[in-house]
């Protein structure tokens, strides 16, 4: 019997495999209906695969759904992976915006209608990438979410004053006029994880978590939380998502963003986010150590963003500094507790953000590069690449070449 993976999730979550056909559209069109094709009429499950030598060394960059979707979009990547060192990308299915970047058969996408069009046929997506060997990151914004928030309002962080005024439930917006869900829902993060599950059985190689805090900015004295009640710390309830998250997805690949500034603050900076809660849940931790993104003054600099090399060395000197201390301390807590031969649980792995796009300087090749140099010379035998960020999804490929052009730093 010949059998070949199709690429039409089912109800169940499963794969089901059916004849031969050359032409990939024709074939995704056909499962649509979710017809199986055996000789003995049998159904056999088969899981689309993952990536099946992913790289050691992550090298990816940020595509939006947008992005993703668009055919000229991906010629331009082609030519990207074919003269640079990129080895993966980082793909939106759920944007800050609450857009679900593809036809989720996740129940909430279709019950409140959150696919907006960006790709229209992820599994051809999820095949062009692999079939170019790159590793697959989908990445899902979880707590501000503007679309969630209008289909699930009882669910939304809401404005006190304007509800109490109005005699009406009144949706609190922070400065970009974007709503936020309440970090405490457990309602929330099942809506999350119900992406993220959906994704892997489609074939992701990981899930990138975004957007996993209490917000920063906006008239934060007027937020009311329907499940939050105060009693615990912001830092404690972003931690229980964090292991809400890990006992969910216990066998896959796990990511989370946090502010660049968790590698040199000790507080949660009022968001709920401590570096060491990330350690021992995620398989990547990613702060967003972008040098724009520092105040004047930040190590003495005028303008941090003109200091690439020292500021992103800095702050992943910091941040690997604490996770050995870490390490030390939980060995040391387990000798105390009896334990004669203390193995501590396999800490995550480093792979930041960094910045490739102008604010606070104009950001050169030679920048670029010297913000992966110094992600590597601090890191050392614990690096484990890199992501660069662009709004705009354009990549300054002089930065990346496979044979890396020196910098000012080399």
């Amino acid at each position: 019997m010949v059998v070949f993976i199709a690429f039409e999730l089912l109800a169940t979550g499963a794969y089901f495999v059916t004849e031969n056909n050359n032409d990939f559209s024709s074939q995704t069109a056909a499962l649509s209906e979710n017809i199986v094709a055996v000789e003995n009429s049998q159904p056999v499950v088969v899981m689309p695969p993952k990536l099946k030598n992913p790289p050691e060394i992550i090298k990816a960059i940020y595509v939006s759904g947008y992005s993703a979707g668009s055919k000229k979009y991906l010629e331009y990547l082609s030519a990207l992976f074919a003269n640079t060192e990129i080895n993966a990308v980082v793909v939106d299915i759920k944007g800050s915006d609450g857009s679900v970047s593809y036809k989720s058969l996740a129940p909430d996408v279709k019950k409140y209608s959150l696919y907006y069009g960006a790709i229209k046929d992820i599994d051809a997506l999820l095949k062009f990438f692999h079939d170019k060997n790159i590793y697959v990151i989908g990445r899902i914004a979880v707590f501000e979410d503007p679309l969630y928030s209008k289909a699930r309002p009882n669910l939304a962080i809401y404005n006190k004053t304007e509800t109490l005024a109005q005699n009406k439930l009144v949706l609190w917006q922070d400065r970009n006029k974007l709503s936020w869900m309440d970090p405490a829902s457990k309602d929330v993060y099942d809506y999350n994880i119900s992406l993220a599950k959906e994704a892997f059985s489609r074939g992701f190689d990981e899930i990138n978590f975004d957007y996993i805090r209490f917000p920063t900015d906006g008239k934060v004295a007027d937020m009311g939380f329907p499940v939050w009640n105060g009693v615990k710390t912001k830092a404690d309830v972003i931690n229980e998502f964090f292991h809400y998250l890990r006992d969910s997805l216990p066998d896959e690949k796990l990511s989370v963003d946090l502010f660049g500034q968790v590698t040199t603050n000790t507080d949660d900076m009022g968001i709920g986010q401590l570096l060491e809660n990330s350690f021992e849940t995620f398989d990547y931790v990613s702060p967003m150590v972008y040098p724009s993104h520092y105040v004047k003054g930040f190590m003495g600099f005028d303008k941090p963003a003109e200091h690439p090399y020292e500021m992103i060395k800095y702050a992943m000197s910091t941040a690997l500094n604490r996770m050995i201390a870490y390490e030390a301390k939980q060995a040391d807590l387990a000798i105390k507790a009896g334990e004669t031969n203390p193995k501590t649980a396999p800490l995550a792995k480093f792979r930041p953000w960094l910045q490739d796009f102008d604010m606070g300087a104009n950001y050169t090749a030679e920048m670029v590069g010297a913000e992966i140099k110094a992600t590597k010379d601090t890191l050392g035998d614990k690096y484990n690449g890199f992501m660069l960020w662009n709004a705009a999804n354009r990549y300054t490929q002089e930065a990346v070449l496979q044979k890396y052009i020196p910098g000012p730093q080399d």
